[in-house]
Formats: structure tokens, C-alpha cells, sequence
């Protein structure tokens, strides 16, 4: 017992001494703290880590009651071949788009406004669900301390809420403390993974028998028919932390304009691999590395637990704890009977408190579409309010409570919230490639467009099969449901978009990106961009249902009332604007002054510094 509480508390002091901390110089990058490497990684990659405690558990609960275990590893090999796709689409995004912005600005530059309309709500109904699902996850971990799986609805529902709550708290705290936090934990499941693994290997090895089933399960005869269905069915299980490359995509405008350590080190040892160092290079390096660690993850860590989950019988619901869990106690016990349990506990409670943590990255990707939802239209602009640490407290706050909202709603079942999850992660990936196949047919050639071409082809072909099998697979647990849901938040969003909250004009757009959400150089000149194309569409709308309408004699002067917006011009010029001034801003500098809309400049459009004072 003694060797491990001395082996636990080694773990917890060295992630400790290896988390981040936000230097004070940092502190205010643009107004808001922007994260290193090992801050990203906590950050936007924290989803799909924590991914290990419930997809596998929830892939083998698909097959198993049928006799299908051994079709696990035909589902493993489409995960990973899901991952290495996906993966590398987004890390060719991030050398496309270096201001971030995810499959958002990929559609509305590629794709156009209303394309990019749909993304932008389905991307906040992703972030939403993934505070749900991976909360939720958290709570059955908790449960299993105690074998108490089968307890409750309501007690799942309560352990969740108090999650969301906790990770609410600690996101409105600022970035820096929240990667520190997050850090430290991922630092300690790696090493008591290792230390599991080790377990487990030497619990096969000595012949440890599987776990008794308390019921015997019936095995059902399936067609082969029905068989591919369950395979199907199981692999969209596995693909659920796919979200983690859109957070990395959209997240990357709070990632700081730095070499990480490794390529600093590589371009003044290496310099022979310098093409390897520019890939890696700058806050675009940032985001592919992150996205790197993604491509192989999923694949050898779900592989790894189903190995052992089907050797040991350990599947969700068995002994009244989940599959981890089950061979947490296998693992961490064979080590030692009595200090086993507990290494066993301190994963469990480990495990809570990351899935609680990987709902932080979709709190701070809700921040980065927000805003710019804010700024396009669709959202009204009461919701923008930056702090002084750079978050954007208020999507955040109803964020939450939306999350614990549907906890209710799912009567705490994780499973029950996976087709929404799925929806919102597959249809943004779809629209990724569509428009990345855009960017290649209209900007390469020769053998770079061919490979360009397949590579986003095949891509599309394999997200628009995962997305309808999302849908398909769960469709009499209420996957039809997601549809509904779907068309109704792209229906508020265009009821939004043409009422008088959607209208921005281009002191609208300025005072939102450049003061309220405090955002500078290139990005802002993107966001400024995209929102007046957005105002385009909006006229475009505005102007068909008035046409409509005169069909039927009612006619309305529409000149009067909705004046045209002001062109968005080409989207290169808008990237590097000619000159110091901004096209917005030298259109702005034209104009008579007037008065601050809203009843003058809020409090929080005040830089950090300002307030401070």
C-alpha cells in the first residue's frame, strides 16, 4: 500500500512540475492570454483523450449481446482509418486558413453564406453536446467506484449538472489556470494508463480468470445482413471525439504566434529537416501537432481495451462498473491487492474529473464561433462580453445551462445524447471537405491538385457515410429526433439572421470585432469579411421574400427600409489589406461621425490594460 500512495503522489508531482503557466508577459496577447503547446494539447485535445473512458465501451456494448465481439477489430480499422483522413483534411485546412476558423470560414469562403449559416448552428449544437456526453461519461466513471451502475436516473442526471457546473467555474477563471489544471490531470492518466497496462499484461500472463457475468447473455443468431449493421453501428460508437479537430481548427485564435520547443530545437540541430520545422512552425505548428497526436490515438487506444475487455469479459454494466473500470481494478490490483485499489480509485476519480475538463474545450470553442456568430448576424449581440482574461463569459454561462437542460431531458443517459454528438462532429467534417476540394480544384495543379483531389473526395465520401450512420444506426433509440432538432436550429438561425437583430452595419462590424471582442490583425480582417458577406446574403434574403410576398399583391417599399450593404469585396484583399487601414476601416474614416448604437460604448469594449488602471 505504501509503494503505491509513494508511485501516486510521484505521478501527481511530475505532471504538476510539466503543466504550463501563463507568464505574466502572456497574460494580455491582443487582450486576452494565448496558450503554448502543452497549453493546446490540455486544452483541444483533452476531448478526444478522455475519449479512452467510453467509446470502446460503448462500441463492444453494440456487438456483444449479439456474439459479434470478434468483428470489433474490422470496427477498430475503420476508426482508424476514420482518424488518419479526418485528420490529415484539417491539418491541410490549418495551412490554408492560419487564422483558424474551422469548416465555419472554410464554407463561407468556398462554399458561401448560407452554407457556412448551417455550419456555424450545427457547430453550437456540437459543443453543447459534447459538454453533455462527456459529463455525463463522467458520471458513470464516478459510478463505478462503487459498483453502482444501475443505479437512478436522476442520480446520473445530479452528478453531471454539479460537472458542468464545476468546469463552467473554472472556464470563466481565465485560459491560462484552465490548462494548468487540465494539463496536470492528462500528465497523471498517462502514467497510471502505463502503469494499468503493465497490470494487465502481467494479469494475462498469470492466467487471471475473466469476470463472472451475472447474466447470461443470449446470443442472437444475425444475418450476415444484420451483422454489417451492428459492425456499422459500432464503429459510429468509436468515432465520437472526432470533435477534437474542429476544436483545434476553430481554438487556434488562442494559440500564441510561437515555435514549439521541439521545432526550435530541430531548425538549430536538424537543419537538414527543415521543411519538417516550417510544417510545424508557428501557431499553425501548434494546431498540427496537436492534430498529429490525433491521427493514431483513437485507433491504439481503442484497440488496446477492446483486446483486454473481450480477454476479460470486462464490458459496461459487468460487476456494476464500466469497461475501464473493470480493468482498472483487473490492472491496478494484480500490481498490488491493497494498494491496487487504491491506484484503482484515484483513476476513477481521475477519470471523472478529465471527462468533466474535456468539456472545457468546447467551452472555449463556443467562444471562438460565438463571437463571429455575433458578428455575421446570427446571433444577437447582447451575448458578446469579453473579460479581462479574454473569455467570453456570457456563451459560456448559457452554454451551461443548456448543458444541464438536456442532461434532464436524456434522463442522464450518455447514449441517448451520441446521435446529436455525432450530427454536430460529421456534418461540419462533410462540409470541410467539400470546401477543401474547392480550394484544390481552384488552386493547385499537376500531381499536388490530383492527390489534392482524392485525398478531399475520399474524405467526403467517408464522413457523409459516417453522418448518415449516426442518424441510421440509432434511429428507433431517437436518432430521427436529431433531424427535427437540426432543421429547427437552422430554422431560428435564418429567422435570427433577417429580423432587425440580424442586421449589422459596418459600425456594427467594427464595434463588435475590433472593441467588444478585442480582435486584431489578420483574423479580424477575416471575421470583418465574412460578416459583410454574411449582410449580403442577408439583403439576397430579404429581397426574395419581398419579391415572394408581391405575388400575392403585398407590397412593401423595401429600399426603405433595408439599405444595401456594403460590398465585401475579394477575400485575399481582405486578408492583407493594401496599407495600414483595414478596407472596413478606410470605408469607416469616410463616413460622419455618429453615435455608439446601444446607448453608447459598453464597459467591456475597454482594453485590459485600461481597466486595470
Amino acid at each position: 500500500m505504501l509503494f503505491s500512495l509513494l508511485l501516486l503522489a510521484l505521478i501527481v508531482y511530475l505532471s504538476w512540475r510539466a503543466a504550463p503557466r501563463e507568464r505574466q508577459e502572456d497574460a494580455h496577447v491582443h487582450g486576452a492570454g494565448q496558450v503554448g503547446l502543452l497549453a493546446a494539447i490540455a486544452l483541444f485535445g483533452v476531448d478526444y483523450f478522455t475519449s479512452y473512458y467510453y467509446a470502446t465501451g460503448e462500441m463492444l456494448h453494440v456487438l456483444h449481446p449479439h456474439g459479434l465481439d470478434h468483428l470489433a477489430y474490422y470496427a477498430i480499422f475503420i476508426i482508424a482509418i476514420a482518424n488518419i483522413t479526418f485528420g490529415f483534411l484539417y491539418m491541410y485546412f490549418l495551412g490554408v486558413f492560419k487564422e483558424g476558423g474551422g469548416s465555419f470560414a472554410a464554407a463561407i469562403r468556398y462554399l458561401g453564406p448560407a452554407v457556412g449559416l448551417v455550419v456555424a448552428v450545427v457547430l453550437l449544437q456540437d459543443y453543447v453536446f459534447t459538454i453533455v456526453v462527456s459529463t455525463l461519461s463522467g458520471a458513470d466513471q464516478l459510478l463505478s467506484l462503487g459498483q453502482w451502475g444501475n443505479s437512478p436516473w436522476y442520480v446520473n442526471f445530479l452528478i453531471g449538472a454539479a460537472m458542468v457546473s464545476t468546469t463552467w467555474y473554472i472556464t470563466i477563471r481565465g485560459r491560462g489556470e484552465s490548462a494548468q489544471v487540465v494539463f496536470t490531470g492528462l500528465g497523471i492518466f498517462v502514467l497510471l494508463t502505463l502503469t494499468m497496462a503493465v497490470g494487465l499484461f502481467i494479469a494475462k500472463a498469470s492466467g487471471v480468470p475473466p469476470l463472472p457475468r451475472e447474466t447470461e447473455h443470449i446470443v442472437a443468431e444475425p444475418s450476415i445482413w444484420r451483422a454489417l449493421f451492428y459492425l456499422i453501428a459500432a464503429a459510429m460508437k468509436g468515432l465520437v471525439a472526432l470533435t477534437g479537430l474542429e476544436a483545434m481548427a476553430d481554438g487556434i485564435q488562442f494559440v500564441i504566434e510561437d515555435d514549439p520547443g521541439f521545432v526550435k530545437w530541430g531548425k538549430k540541430h536538424l537543419p537538414r529537416l527543415n521543411w519538417l520545422w516550417n510544417y510545424y512552425s508557428g501557431k499553425t505548428g501548434i494546431g498540427r501537432t496537436v492534430q498529429t497526436a490525433f491521427l493514431f490515438y483513437g485507433a491504439l487506444t481503442t484497440l488496446f481495451l477492446t483486446y483486454f475487455g473481450i480477454h476479460f469479459q470486462a464490458y459496461d454494466g459487468v460487476q456494476g462498473r464500466t469497461l475501464v473500470g473493470n480493468l482498472a481494478y483487473i490492472g491496478f490490483t494484480t500490481l498490488s491487492e491493497q494498494g491496487g485499489v487504491i491506484l484503482f480509485w484515484a483513476y476513477q476519480i481521475l477519470a471523472v474529473g478529465l471527462l468533466t475538463a474535456a468539456s472545457m474545450t468546447a467551452f472555449q470553442d463556443l467562444q471562438a464561433i460565438t463571437w463571429r456568430n455575433v458578428a455575421i448576424g446570427e446571433i444577437p449581440e447582447v451575448v458578446v462580453y469579453r473579460n479581462a482574461k479574454g473569455t467570453f463569459t456570457r456563451p459560456v454561462t448559457a452554454a451551461a445551462i443548456a448543458a444541464i437542460l438536456i442532461q434532464f431531458l436524456v434522463r442522464g443517459n450518455t447514449s441517448t445524447a451520441i446521435p446529436f454528438y455525432g450530427v454536430g462532429v460529421f456534418l461540419p467534417i462533410t462540409i470541410m471537405g467539400l470546401a477543401m476540394r474547392r480550394h484544390v480544384q481552384l488552386n493547385l495543379t499537376g500531381r499536388a491538385r490530383t492527390f489534392g483531389l482524392f485525398g478531399t473526395t475520399f474524405s467526403i465520401f467517408l464522413s457523409s457515410f459516417i453522418l448518415v450512420g449516426q442518424i441510421v444506426t440509432k434511429w428507433n433509440e431517437g436518432g430521427w429526433v436529431v433531424l427535427l432538432t437540426m432543421a429547427f436550429l437552422i430554422l431560428i438561425s435564418y429567422i435570427i439572421l433577417i429580423s432587425p437583430a440580424g442586421y449589422r452595419d459596418p459600425q456594427d462590424i467594427h464595434r463588435i470585432i475590433r472593441e467588444k471582442s478585442r480582435v486584431e490583425g489578420p483574423m479580424g480582417n477575416v471575421v470583418e469579411w465574412q460578416s459583410l458577406k454574411m449582410q449580403e446574403y442577408r439583403y439576397k434574403l430579404l429581397t426574395s421574400v419581398a419579391d415572394f410576398m408581391a405575388i400575392f399583391g403585398v407590397m412593401k417599399p423595401l429600399s426603405a427600409e433595408i439599405p444595401a450593404p456594403l460590398p465585401a469585396g475579394d477575400y485575399e484583399d481582405a486578408l492583407k489589406p493594401k496599407g495600414r487601414k483595414t478596407f472596413l476601416e478606410q470605408y469607416l474614416a469616410s463616413q460622419p461621425k455618429t453615435a455608439p448604437r446601444l446607448g453608447g460604448a459598453p464597459k467591456e469594449t475597454v482594453s485590459p490594460p485600461e481597466e486595470q488602471e
